[in-house]
């Protein structure tokens, strides 16, 4: 009998932390981590950065302070949500650094963030999504990644506050004010949900 493959996101944190330990095997350790870790990383960053670029250029810093900081990972959390941790406050960085460089109007990122959205089953519910996207992009950052960490990832505020350092009461504040004001921009446009 053949022996059965594992695939790179069967592979158990604690293995993988144990490879990283070890001075002769952290490469391998690293690969491990990269491939089981990278597509859902990737995913957050994007959410955040929007650009595919950006969110590679983000990636890879991410992956840098990941493997320059590891042996600080004291398993006080999951490993994921370390590095979920990690993924955020790096996008948090980037966008930072996006707003002291860059002169783009909010025109112009709503435009790119329409740019991005994938096509819908329907035309209403592509103008739809569009609109939701419109709208996200016009809330203030942190309650713009909370709703996504709430809304697309339907993630629990307790594992939001193990990621951002906020307490689940800010956190629910923030939800609830990004939802209002999502609310408002379709009433305001006139845009029917249903």
């Amino acid at each position: 009998m053949a022996p059965v493959q594992q695939s790179k996101t069967d592979i158990a944190d604690e293995y993988i932390l144990q490879l990283l330990q070890d001075a002769r095997s952290v490469e391998q350790g690293f690969r491990l981590l990269m491939g089981k870790y990278q597509q859902p990383l990737y995913a957050v960053i994007r959410r955040i950065v929007h650009q595919h670029e950006d969110a590679d250029d983000v990636l890879q810093n991410c992956f840098i302070n990941v493997f320059r900081n590891i042996h600080q990972f004291g398993g006080k959390s999951k490993l994921y949500t370390w590095l979920y941790r990690i993924a955020v406050n790096e996008a948090i960085t980037f966008l930072n650094q996006q707003k002291r460089h860059a002169t783009h109007s909010l025109e112009a990122g709503e435009g790119l963030a329409l740019s991005q959205l994938p096509a819908g089953d329907s035309p209403d519910a592509q103008a739809l999504q569009a609109h939701l996207q419109q709208a996200i992009s016009q809330l203030p950052e942190k309650q713009r990644i909370v709703f996504e960490m709430r809304y697309f990832d339907e993630m629990p505020y307790e594992k939001i506050e193990a990621i951002l350092h906020t307490s689940v009461g800010a956190l629910k504040a923030s939800y609830h004010h990004a939802v209002k004001k999502i609310e408002a921009y379709f009433k305001t446009n006139e845009i029917s949900i249903l």
